[in-house]
């Protein structure tokens, strides 16, 4: 498909939420099957001199807010919680003195169980974190030690408590499963585990070997795919019982806890993301355009600019792809999305999701009700193939 014309955006296209992404790129040790811009911390972090640049990186892109205030913050990794506190908070400080954050905005931290420190988990409070993501993967120390985690099942228990008594709004557990030598039996403990200390939110999902990742190189054994399937239907109504309610392909919550940073990402909101190798997509209503650009990966290239751009890649989004992203994101979650904000967030009118939507609809892998489309039962099983569909 060729880009649209500009008359088509700007009847139409409207400016969506926007968040904030802060990269923080290093870690303990790099997992094997770590696919993300991470990289192994030398004994003394940079901190300082990263804080700078980010504060840098985020004032080159103040045009782009265009009166906007921040829906969410995310700091993600690597591991964010090797920064200091003090760290944490020049940055809230810095970004909060450039865009205003809404008053009840959503601010999170991932953080390792290997680095969870009570002194420093009530600083990262004090410095305006409501939100924190726990790293745990796995209560099984084998399946941990397979994973190349630096944390152990005992560890991940301390710090969970920890993130129950620190004034915190909400919390997640990170938890994968389709791990190596892992057993249903194995994935139904991590998540029963996991739901007895009842968190606001569980982030579930199955790991996958991607390319550049050690994994990549030199496979593990993984479960059989009955096994897969079969761990994530007992997985799935074991969190039901729970009282939590899939919202989305991995997310789970309880009522009024769904994690708003991402929910922003799937309903195709905007977000700028700052640091080393951080992308962003954000609509500039001036050009009537949507935009994709990203940063340089090396921490070392990205502290070293002196003048200039910290971006490395930049482009405007096509018909077809701001149809293959939208749809994408939106079939992702469990409500699907309307046909109005199809066409608010994208700018195109709906007409251009024939025919595709018209055969998966006769398929029942996609439903339509009213003005709402979801995928079915049997679509969510495929969705990597429906969304292929709106690729073409």
């Amino acid at each position: 498909m060729k880009a649209p014309a500009a008359g088509v955006f700007m009847k139409q296209l409207q400016l969506p939420p926007l968040s904030l992404y802060v990269h923080i790129p290093w870690c303990v040790r790099k997992c094997p099957y770590c696919d993300f811009n991470s990289h192994q911390a030398e004994q003394v972090l940079p901190e300082q001199q990263y804080v700078a640049m980010l504060l840098q990186d985020l004032e080159q892109e103040l045009e782009l807010v265009q009166g906007r205030e921040l829906h969410s913050v995310f700091f993600g990794g690597g591991t964010p919680s090797l920064f200091s506190g003090t760290g944490i908070s020049e940055i809230l400080q810095g970004i909060g003195s450039r865009i205003p954050l809404k008053t009840d905005a959503e601010v999170t931290l991932e953080a390792n169980p290997g680095t969870a420190e009570a002194e420093k988990f009530h600083e990262f409070v004090a410095a305006g974190i409501n939100r924190i993501s726990l790293g745990v993967q796995s209560f099984n120390d084998n399946h941990l030690q397979a994973l190349g985690r630096i944390h152990d099942s005992d560890q991940a228990q301390s710090a969970i408590e920890l993130a129950q008594g620190i004034g915190l709004s909400s919390f997640n557990i990170d938890l994968m499963h389709g791990l190596p030598g892992q057993s249903i039996a194995d994935a139904r403990c991590d998540l029963q585990l996991a739901a007895a200390y009842r968190p606001p939110h569980i982030s579930w999902y199955q790991l996958t070997i991607e390319p550049n990742t050690t994994f990549y190189k030199k496979p593990p054994r993984l479960p059989a795919e009955s096994v897969l399937a079969d761990i994530q239907d007992q997985g799935e109504a074991i969190l039901d019982t729970e009282g939590y309610r899939q919202y989305e392909v991995s997310a789970f919550a309880r009522n009024g806890y769904r994690c708003h940073h991402n929910l922003n990402y799937w309903q195709f909101g905007d977000y700028l993301g700052i640091g080393a190798g951080a992308h962003s997509k954000l609509t500039d209503l001036s050009q009537a355009q949507v935009l994709r650009f990203s940063r340089t990966r090396l921490p070392a290239n990205y502290m070293a600019l002196q003048s200039g751009s910290f971006r490395v890649s930049q482009r405007v989004l096509t018909q077809q792809d701001l149809v293959g992203e939208y749809m994408m994101n939106a079939l992702r979650l469990a409500d699907g999305f309307e046909l109005c904000d199809f066409t608010a967030r994208t700018g195109l009118t709906t007409k251009v999701l024939n025919p595709p939507l018209h055969s998966l609809l006769e398929k029942k892998l996609l439903q339509l009700d009213q003005s709402r489309v979801s995928a079915t039962a049997l679509g969510r099983r495929y969705l990597d193939s429906v969304v292929a569909e709106f690729f073409a």
